[in-house]
């Protein structure tokens, strides 16, 4: 069955099979939302006129049991049907009969995969949205119960200056904050209601788009029918920047942890049941989860890139294209979700190694703290600069700050500031109401 195909028509079978691709597959995750904006389109059928109030009545009654099938994990694409939306038909018609065929009056395939998208992408961002709240609020909790352990920091992978894990934790919090500005952002551009755009020209039926938008609870319209269609793969690809800003966040963290796991650093361990072994090497504990996490964000990134090639050079209206954004966003959505939660395991099983810095090889960490105490002592700080740095050369540095660490600034060691950077992040989840 296909919504388009007219008497002794038929289409072949090789063209069939390319057109449709993998389509089928993606639109069973939008078949809960094609039924919620079906029976949204049928209650503003009946309202201008269009539909009878018995058969609107029926219509939603047919529709209201598809979704439970749906939710119950009873939904299915037959044989021989194209796409979600003639699934959904298709059954109403059976089970309701002639007034099924009623619910496409003022709609085209192309606004009502577009209210499905966008229906089905706000879920999705606010699923991550929750997902990596979760997360900030594991962060930190690690950064002030792990804030007193101290480890080395590092620019251009040498060994740089003091840092701890407080400062750590803290700071993987503070990026997810940023991460959560742009999925709000990409929430407010899904959260726009396309239906009744039609094929992206509107409609000579007295459609009422603000009835729709209302029912779906849509912030506001999509209000120019032509954008309406413009907007299908601009928004996937907003929503893609955000979700890769989230994933550049957990990337990060997971290159950190494969270093600091490693036995020439030995910052940090996981339980056995956490790690994997070696096939002929009986020592290992491979940190794979991370590994995994950083390979799976590395690729999630390349999303809005895969999108722009796709959509870069297509004018206005629709084009069979865009069907192809499903194939590269939905994936990624799913596998971020997946990295988030896999890194909450881990950082909520990680053990801190005691006493980091008395290890030899970092005792230049403190060489600025050396060159600091000249200068509260009235020496200039270039010429300080240059004292400690000689000392450093002729090996006469030998100074152990680690104790006599005072940091107090916003954001240093002794000051982490958490208690701004959830307010911070307070802040940015009220854009998502």
């Amino acid at each position: 069955m296909k919504l388009w195909q007219k008497d002794n028509s038929s289409v072949n079978e090789l063209i069939e099979k390319f057109t449709v691709g993998r389509d089928k597959e993606f639109d069973l995750l939008l078949a809960q939302y094609d039924v919620q904006g079906s029976i949204a389109h049928v209650k503003m059928l009946k309202e201008v006129g269009l539909m009878s109030e018995q058969d609107a009545s029926d219509a939603v009654k047919g529709l209201e049991s598809i979704l439970q099938d749906i939710l119950n994990s009873k939904f299915t694409i037959e044989e021989g049907i194209e796409d979600v939306h003639s699934q959904v038909e298709y059954l109403l018609t059976q089970r309701i009969g002639e007034a099924g065929k009623k619910i496409h009056s003022g709609r085209s395939r192309n606004d009502q995969v577009a209210v499905d998208l966008k229906l089905y992408l706000r879920a999705e961002v606010l699923a991550i949205k929750d997902e990596v709240k979760s997360l900030f609020d594991l962060l930190i909790s690690q950064s002030e119960k792990f804030k007193d352990k101290l480890l080395p920091g590092y620019t251009h992978l040498q060994i740089a200056m003091p840092s701890s894990f407080g400062l750590w934790f803290g700071a993987y919090a503070e990026s997810l904050t940023d991460d959560i500005e742009l999925l709000a952002a990409a929430y407010q551009v899904a959260n726009k209601n396309p239906l009744g755009s039609g094929a992206g020209y509107g409609s000579s039926f007295p459609l009422n788009r603000t009835l729709t938008t209302e029912l779906l609870q849509f912030g506001s319209l999509n209000y120019n029918s032509v954008y309406a269609q413009m907007s299908r793969g601009k928004t996937e690809k907003i929503v893609a920047i955000g979700i890769g800003s989230v994933a550049a966040t957990l990337s990060k963290l997971a290159m950190d942890a494969c270093l600091y796991i490693n036995q020439n650093f030995g910052f940090i361990s996981f339980p056995n049941e956490l790690t994997t072994g070696s096939s002929i090497m009986p020592h290992k504990k491979n940190p794979d989860v991370f590994e995994l996490i950083r390979g799976k964000c590395n690729r999630i990134q390349s999303a809005p890139n895969e999108l722009t090639l796709l959509i870069n050079n297509l004018p206005s209206g629709y084009h069979r294209d865009m069907q192809l954004t499903k194939e590269i966003l939905f994936p990624a959505i799913e596998e971020l979700k997946a990295c988030i939660q896999m890194t909450k395991l881990m950082l909520e099983n990680i053990s801190i190694k005691d006493n980091i810095l008395d290890d030899e090889k970092y005792k230049y960490l403190f060489s600025v703290e050396a060159v600091n105490e000249l200068v509260n002592k009235g020496i200039s700080f270039r010429d300080a600069y240059r004292q400690v740095g000689n000392d450093i050369e002729q090996g006469k540095f030998n100074f152990d700050y680690k104790k006599q660490l005072h940091h107090t600034h916003e954001g240093s060691l002794g000051n982490l500031s958490n208690d701004g950077i959830v307010t911070q992040m307070e802040k940015v989840l009220k854009k998502f109401e």
